[in-house]
Order: structure tokens, then C-alpha cells, then sequence
């Protein structure tokens, strides 16, 4: 397996040029904090990422609709892609001939590869010590994942960051069950800990300063959070993520793990928390001490014809625009908005685009949805250098920021 060599450029812009690689591994430098909420640089071997950062989902190599220009011009400057659905199709030796994920999709920005354990487990799949047995979702085939195999899939990826293979849990879930599932994901980090340094060591990786991340699991239940936490630090990843949250529990809940968890974790590394992707939720999350997020919440809304809308005060938190209400309405999705959707097209337009079933409508929601989002978390990001991040978070909740807790504010038409 080659290696893909490339130098520095921007995120997004052009495919990348056969330069020589930085052979560099992840590092953050926080440069301001205000309580617990940190401002930091992520630098990687593709750039470097401002802090706090939501990262946009690219699934099988694409964030839905949206070329990796637009996705930049959102405001992104680090995706997630993922590991089970590019190791089914296109594959990974497809990836790793092309020069890896970056130069296969023509992104320049730095990218985050989950280990597929997350759709695994929803593929009908039984877990043993050993890895992960499931369904493909493609021809029906069984299938076998290991720790090995998702460091080695992710290695020829060509990713920045690799996370390590975890068992998901629900929610609601029997301690037993959850006991089991951190037990397990704590000897897979281990073996992905030892596969992902030999990968890189051997020179196998197509990415040599590609890092592994490992993932806390242990449901609701502290104690459980908390050994899966200094067993991770003890293992000393560049990384560290916050599993299994978000997945239905209470947003007080959610809170409140991360206000013993994360604590415990290195303040000098990067600490991410998957699938969170709505302003209160990434508010709380930051002022918490994360720094990084991902979701598909705002494309996926977007191609059910849903805005998300900046929070303010009086905002209504989304928009259906699908909606009869809005067949002759000719004012901006947001008017407060600077995106190429807002600037140029009007509620009626895109109201009928999505009726007609017109590919641009869901692609305009999408650039919106996107330039939202990221222009919320560089404004928390400036409310901390600041010093303000204190009275903007007070500020969304007096603006009505409870909207998004009351299932997102949905409009009324």
C-alpha cells in the first residue's frame, strides 16, 4: 500500500498536490478559557482546526449534495466520514490506490474516521470478545469486524484522526449491559491502541501522522464512566471521545455525565462528543469543556425541508419550509443570514423547490443549515476568547434558546 504524501493547503479548496507529507501528529493548544469552556487550535497533518469546531458528517465520502467547496464556504473545516460504509463501498483499497479519503474526495481539511461500531450494531450484530458479527446492509452478507480490522481499514483511510472500535449502548440500559459493553470497549481500545501504532510504525498507514482516539463508554452510570475514563488516559491517547450520549436520554442527563466525565479526562488533549448537533446541546457541551462535535442533524433536516435558524431572540428554531405557510413568503430564510441561500433566494422559492421535488432546494437547506451552525460555534468561540462566554450562554436561554428542547421549533405552518 503507497503512501499519500501532501502538503499544507486550505481546507477544501482544490484537490491536494503530491507534496511531501508533515509528518505531524495531532496537537491542541488551548489559548483561552472562561469557566470550563476552552478556545484551542487543533493543528493536524491537514490543518489546523479552531476550537470549539462541529464537524460536518460525510457518511461515504460526501456531505450530502454538497461539493467540498460549499462544505468550506459553510464555515467547516473538518468532516467525519465513515469506516463501515467506505470499507463496503467504494472500499478501502479504492481509498488507499487514490492516495487516501483526502485525495479521493478532493477535501484538503483535516478528517475524523469513526470506527463503525455505530451502524454495526444496528445491523443485526452479535458481539463477542474477539469483535463485531453482522449483516451487510449492501448483499446480506455476514460480516466480521475486529479492533484490528477497523484500524486497519481506517489506516488505509487515510484519515487524521482514527477512533478506536467501542460498543454502543441505548438508552435506557441495565447496568449489567452496560458494565459488559465498557469492559468490552476497554479491551478493544487496547488492541486498537497496539494495531494503530504498528500500522503507523510499519509504514502501512496511508496517513503517517494519523492519530487514534479512544472512546468513553458506561452508559448513565458514573462509576462506570469513570473507570472507562483512567483506563483511557492510562492507555494515554492523543484523543479522547464521550460515547453513547445523545441517544435519548434527558438533555439534564446528558449534562450531567459530562459534568463528571470529562474532568477526568487530560486538559491537554481533545475531547469530542459524538452525535450532538444542535445549538443547545453544543452550548452546554462547550460550556462543559468539549471541543469537538459532529451530527448529521443539519443536512439530514435539510433534506426533509427543514431550516435551522440562527438562535435570537423571537427565532422560532426551525423552519419547514415545506409548509404551505411559506408558498408566498419572498423574504429570506433568515434575514440575519450572509449564506448564498439567503442572500439570493426567498422561503417561496425554496418552498416550491422541495414541492417539485427539485435537487437544489434540499442542497440550499443544506448550505444554510451548515453556515448556521458553524457561524453559532465561532461566535461561542469568540464569546470565550472574550471572556463573555458566561453571558452568551445566559443570553441564548433568555432568547428563547428552549425552543430546541421543546423537539426544535418547529414553525406553525
Amino acid at each position: 500500500m503507497g503512501h499519500y504524501e501532501a502538503g499544507h493547503y486550505e481546507a477544501g479548496r482544490g484537490r491536494p498536490d503530491r507534496g511531501l507529507f508533515r509528518r505531524m501528529s495531532i496537537a491542541l493548544e488551548v489559548v483561552a478559557t472562561d469557566g470550563l469552556a476552552r478556545a484551542g487550535l487543533l493543528r493536524t497533518p491537514h490543518g489546523t482546526v479552531e476550537t470549539p469546531a462541529f464537524m460536518p458528517v460525510g457518511t461515504q465520502g460526501s456531505v450530502k449534495g454538497l461539493t467540498p467547496d460549499e462544505v468550506a464556504g459553510a464555515g467547516a473545516r473538518m468532516i467525519l466520514a465513515n469506516t463501515y460504509h467506505l470499507s463496503q463501498r467504494p472500499g478501502v483499497a479504492t481509498v488507499a490506490a487514490a492516495g487516501g479519503l483526502h485525495a479521493f474526495m478532493g477535501w484538503g481539511g483535516p478528517i475524523l474516521t469513526d470506527s463503525g461500531g455505530f451502524q454495526v450494531f444496528s445491523l443485526g450484530a452479535q458481539v463477542d470478545e474477539g469483535g463485531v458479527s453482522f449483516t451487510s446492509h449492501l448483499d446480506g452478507s455476514r460480516l466480521r469486524l475486529t479492533p484490528e480490522d477497523a484500524m486497519a481499514i481506517q489506516a488505509g483511510l487515510g484519515s487524521d484522526i482514527a477512533m478506536a472500535l467501542d460498543q454502543c449502548t441505548a438508552y435506557p440500559i441495565a447496568y449489567r449491559d452496560a458494565e459488559a459493553a465498557h469492559r468490552r470497549t476497554l479491551a478493544w481500545a487496547e488492541r486498537c491502541r497496539a494495531a494503530h501504532a504498528t500500522a503507523v510504525s510499519a509504514g502501512t498507514a496511508v496517513n503517517p501522522g494519523q492519530v487514534a482516539f479512544g472512546i468513553v463508554q458506561g452508559s448513565v452510570y458514573r462509576d462506570l464512566r469513570e473507570a472507562s475514563a483512567a483506563a483511557l488516559v492510562d492507555l494515554d491517547f492523543p484523543g479522547y471521545a464521550v460515547g453513547s450520549l445523545s441517544v435519548g436520554e434527558p438533555a439534564e442527563l446528558m449534562a450531567e455525565v459530562l459534568d463528571y466525565t470529562l474532568p477526568l479526562l487530560p486538559e491537554d488533549r481533545p475531547r469530542y462528543l459524538m452525535g450532538v448537533g444542535t445549538p443547545d446541546y453544543l452550548l452546554e457541551a462547550v460550556a462543559r469543556g468539549v471541543d469537538m462535535a459532529d451530527c448529521v442533524l443539519p443536512t439530514r433536516v435539510a433534506r426533509n425541508g427543514t431550516a435551522l435558524l440562527y438562535p435570537r431572540a423571537g427565532g422560532a428554531g426551525r423552519l419547514v419550509l415545506r409548509n404551505a405557510v411559506h408558498a408566498a413568503d419572498f423574504t429570506p430564510i433568515d434575514p440575519h443570514c450572509r449564506c448564498d441561500a439567503c442572500r439570493h433566494f426567498t422561503r417561496a422559492y425554496i418552498h416550491h423547490l422541495l414541492k417539485a421535488h427539485e435537487m437544489l432546494g434540499p442542497r440550499l437547506l443544506s448550505l444554510h443549515n451548515l453556515h448556521t451552525l458553524h457561524r453559532f460555534v465561532a461566535d461561542m468561540r469568540g464569546a470565550i476568547i472574550a471572556g463573555e462566554f458566561a453571558a452568551f450562554r445566559a443570553g441564548f436561554w433568555q432568547a428563547g434558546g428552549g425552543v430546541w428542547r421543546r423537539g426544535g421549533g418547529a414553525d406553525e405552518g
